[in-house]
């Protein structure tokens, strides 16, 4: 069953804390009014106190009450006199008794005549001894706050000193009281005002709660309690399981939601949450991306470690923008296989088109023999063979890896039907070793085959005037690390953008795919940093001979009379102790 009560599931947040803050006010307003009335009746008391007393002491300074108890006579002739007086002064003053009385406590006074004559109730022993108090007590007419003074015959001031000495003889007290029910009475006639003040209050609190309420209700949408646990639970549990990396950023700039995913792909070792997007410890197009807020679809960004997958939308709510989501995915062992497909793809082109010029040989020397050229045939066998056995001798002896190799072979052959020359320098050696460790053949193929593919897309244009279209490679342990450089014959880079060259996105050529081109280079320089080593970009040396020879050294000898200015040197230095 559905609980429709003010604090069931079905009333909103909004609602609900109105109903509470309600109910807190009026009882915080009823305890306020009922300390408040205590306070005041007990104000009322001692007020009370203290205007019985002056006119009970004013009373027993009078001449009249002081020559009339200080001469003998009876109780009736003392009364015929003081009765009057002491009942126009109870009736100027507003209180419920004057009672004026022997020292023995017989009544002179009484606002009710009958009690005349009777004996005083109530305390008298302190005024006995000279010294006014005063007491509540309960009498004829009730309880009430009274005063009590001596009546001092001679000289005495009527007040005494406190110790008994009064300067004169007791021939009568002056006891001067109100009732509790008069002073009650008085208190009533006074709420009014502090009640209308009260309810006021309380009305200006209640509209600022329904105004508080009114807005909470249009920031939650009316959701109650139950709605909104439900929703960040769910919110906290798809946050916490996607596979993709999320974060929100509010409209200040700074991380309002990070997931773990995100955590783990920006390699974050703290919760960002609160922090600026341009404080961020990550890589700097992925910052220049959350700093600008632009939108993006799936943009490719390179970290330290990384291919990531970026997008970012902006959120925007009645027409007021409220920040941005970015979406996070990772790309690197997509990239990693796709450049090894590249690779394989490239060996498979490469052996259909030797399979393609096998047929056109073999063709040749079939016609050969059928012409009568039986010699002829077989010399023209024997140097194809040759010329391809050579090729494939140089590499495999030049390089032990196998994957390494192989991508050095079908890259040959890639470039030589772009008419450009691959040639491995004799100095080479790449032992099977260095590339043991896990991730190291893979970093060597994306490292080598980004270079030699930049290198022949570079040498691949018109050929030079000064020289051939080539590129030179060389693989080598230098020191304690492994040299890997590569040479081209194409028309150099500026020393201008060989820092954008390492760039995401960076490229002299039209992009035809749907990620884009100018990944090549950065991942080169990812994989250098990740493994620690360098990278340099110097433009290629005088002579033509290869890369890390000389004119006389090794491989120095094919073209040493060439003499060329263009070109560049890719240089990278890997740390062999990280490779095996």
């Amino acid at each position: 069953m559905r609980v429709t009560g003010p604090f069931g599931r079905s009333t909103s947040l909004a609602r609900q804390l109105l109903v509470l803050q309600v109910g807190l006010l009026v009882v915080v307003m009823l305890g306020v009014a009922v300390v408040d009335a205590v306070l005041d009746v007990r104000r009322d008391e001692a007020a009370a106190a203290q205007r019985v007393l002056g006119v009970a002491e004013s009373l027993a300074l009078s001449p009249t009450v002081q020559q009339v108890a200080a001469q003998p006579g009876t109780v009736q002739t003392r009364s015929a006199v003081l009765q009057p007086f002491a009942e126009a002064v109870r009736a100027e003053t507003r209180l419920s008794f004057i009672t004026i009385m022997a020292p023995d406590g017989t009544r002179w006074t009484h606002p009710d005549p009958s009690q005349v004559g009777g004996t005083f109730l109530g305390s008298r022993e302190p005024a006995l001894q000279g010294r006014p108090f005063t007491e509540t007590y309960t009498g004829t007419l009730g309880p009430s706050v009274r005063a009590v003074v001596p009546v001092l015959s001679g000289d005495g001031d009527g007040s005494g000193d406190g110790d008994g000495a009064s300067g004169g003889e007791v021939v009568g007290l002056v006891a001067v009281g109100v009732t509790t029910a008069q002073l009650n009475e008085e208190f009533l006639r006074s709420l009014p005002l502090p009640v209308a003040l009260l309810a006021a209050l309380l009305g200006v609190s209640l509209a600022g709660s329904a105004l508080v309420s009114r807005r909470l209700r249009r920031q939650t949408h009316g959701m109650a309690s139950d709605d909104i646990e439900r929703l960040r639970s769910s919110h906290e549990a798809v946050l916490h399981s996607v596979r993709e990396g999320l974060l929100v950023v509010d409209p200040d700039g700074r991380v309002g939601v990070a997931n773990d995913e995100a955590r783990r792909l920006l390699g974050l070792d703290h919760d960002p949450v609160g922090v600026p997007v341009a404080e961020l410890p990550v890589a700097t197009s992925v910052r220049d991306v959350l700093v600008e807020g632009r939108p993006a679809t799936d943009e490719t960004h390179l970290t330290d470690d990384r291919v990531l997958v970026v997008s970012q939308s902006q959120v925007e709510w009645t027409g007021r923008r409220h920040g941005a989501v970015v979406t996070l995915r990772d790309r690197t062992e997509l990239e990693a296989l796709t450049g090894e497909l590249d690779s394989t793809r490239a060996l498979s082109e490469a052996l259909r088109s030797q399979a393609h010029e096998a047929a056109n040989r073999l063709h040749t020397v079939v016609v050969l023999v059928e012409t009568g050229h039986p010699e002829r045939a077989v010399e023209y066998a024997v140097e194809q063979l040759e010329l391809s056995q050579r090729l494939t001798d140089r590499v495999l002896e030049a390089v032990e890896e196998p994957v390494v190799a192989a991508l050095l072979l079908g890259k040959t052959a890639q470039a030589a039907e772009r008419a450009v020359e691959v040639r491995v320098d004799e100095a080479s050696h790449l032992p099977a070793d260095l590339a043991g460790a896990p991730g190291s053949a893979r970093d060597l193929v994306t490292v080598l085959g980004n270079l030699l593919d930049n290198a022949v897309d570079a040498s691949a244009g018109p050929e030079p005037a000064d020289g051939p279209r080539r590129v030179d490679v060389l693989l080598r342990p230098d020191g304690e690390d492994l040299l890997l450089r590569v040479d081209d014959t194409g028309p150099g880079l500026p020393a201008e953008l060989v820092a954008t060259a390492f760039t995401r996105g960076w490229s002299t050529k039209v992009s035809t795919s749907v990620a884009g081109r100018g990944l090549g280079l950065s991942l080169v320089d990812q994989v250098v940093r990740r493994r620690g080593g360098t990278v340099e970009v110097l433009p290629r040396g005088d002579d033509d001979g290869p890369a890390g020879g000389s004119p006389d050294g090794p491989g120095g000898s094919a073209g040493a009379a060439v003499r060329r200015r263009t070109g560049t040197r890719f240089e990278v230095r890997l740390p062999l102790a990280g490779l095996r």
